[in-house]
């Protein structure tokens, strides 16, 4: 299989970074009707570790001079953020903050000793959060079953209405005429019937229907879109935000991306990668991508299941 560096497939996805922040945006199609839809995931990485080992110093002076351990935050080789947390977290747990610890400069030789011996929660100081759109319904109901090591904020088809509503074409729609006609043809009618059915159902509401009322107006329009969603398929558009440490995003790198994986999903987790591998190529530096047949990618590397 071909390989290629995430630097390489970052840049075909024409990412962007942004104060040392990486983001893959895509633009927004309209059906002939008006109706948006995307066509493949956007990630914005929105949070990564913020690491300063210069309030150890005072506690690193506290022990016998003769074993340097202040020189430990002077070590002239800077590293990723969140490597260099987890590698103080890893240093900690033997105090090895003297001449005979691995410096900064052979971190990744550090990292990947840790990662042969799957000693993988030194990995779990370091979180990274990104908000996530262009993925549907249906592929969030398999991303949340990852529960260890992740959290998630996800947009609720309750609170919002029909004039944030888009679509997500598969895959598979986008490279066959006829089930990309059928899709536009699918969310153009859906959109009709959650807009006929939300006006019909405020028309009720506003003729007192019991079902439908509430004293708030945050309260009336719930009511309202609680009702409605139920026609919206699962390929409507369903926005996140996801964090995860560093050995939770590792394993469902693994898990997601396998060549018998969900395409939809595998496609969003190696943009993911991409983004972790560039702002953090030590933790996930080990990572190859793998072309495979169907012109999607897969990601692989010698130290599964950290």
């Amino acid at each position: 299989m071909a390989q290629r560096s995430a630097e390489e497939l970052f840049h075909e996805l024409q990412g962007e970074t942004h104060a040392g922040f990486v983001a893959i945006h895509v633009p927004v199609q309209h059906s002939p009707a008006g109706v948006p839809y995307l066509t493949a995931p956007g990630v914005v990485l929105l949070a990564r570790p913020q690491t300063s080992l210069q309030g150890l110093a005072t506690f690193l002076e506290g022990f016998d001079p003769s074993y340097h351990f202040d020189e430990y935050v002077a070590d002239p080789t800077a590293l990723p953020d969140g490597a260099q947390l987890c590698k103080v977290a890893g240093q900690t747990c033997y105090l090895s903050f003297g001449p005979r610890r691995t410096p900064n400069a052979q971190a990744r030789r550090y990292f990947d000793h840790l990662k042969a011996s799957r000693h993988g929660s030194v990995l779990e100081h370091a979180t990274f959060s990104f908000f996530v759109y262009g993925i549907s319904r249906s592929l969030t109901h398999e991303l949340i079953r990852h529960r260890a090591g992740f959290s998630y904020s996800q947009t609720s088809q309750r609170f919002v209405d029909g004039r944030t509503l888009r679509f997500v074409e598969r895959p598979e729609y986008r490279q066959d005429e006829q089930l990309h006609r059928l899709f536009l043809q699918r969310i153009e009618r859906a959109a009709a019937e959650y807009a006929e059915l939300s006006e019909y159902l405020l028309a009720r509401q506003q003729a007192g229907d019991p079902l439908l009322s509430a004293e708030a107006r945050t309260d009336l329009r719930k009511r309202v879109q609680q009702c409605s969603r139920s026609l919206l398929p699962n390929e409507t558009e369903a926005p996140l935000v996801v964090t995860a440490n560093a050995r939770a995003w590792r394993h469902v790198i693994e898990e997601r991306t396998a060549p018998h994986a969900e395409i939809e999903i595998r496609e969003l987790l190696v943009r993911i990668f991409v983004c972790l591998a560039l702002v953090d190529p030590v933790l996930f530096g080990d990572y190859t991508l793998e072309r495979l047949p169907d012109g999607t990618y897969s990601v692989r590397t010698p130290y599964e299941k950290v």
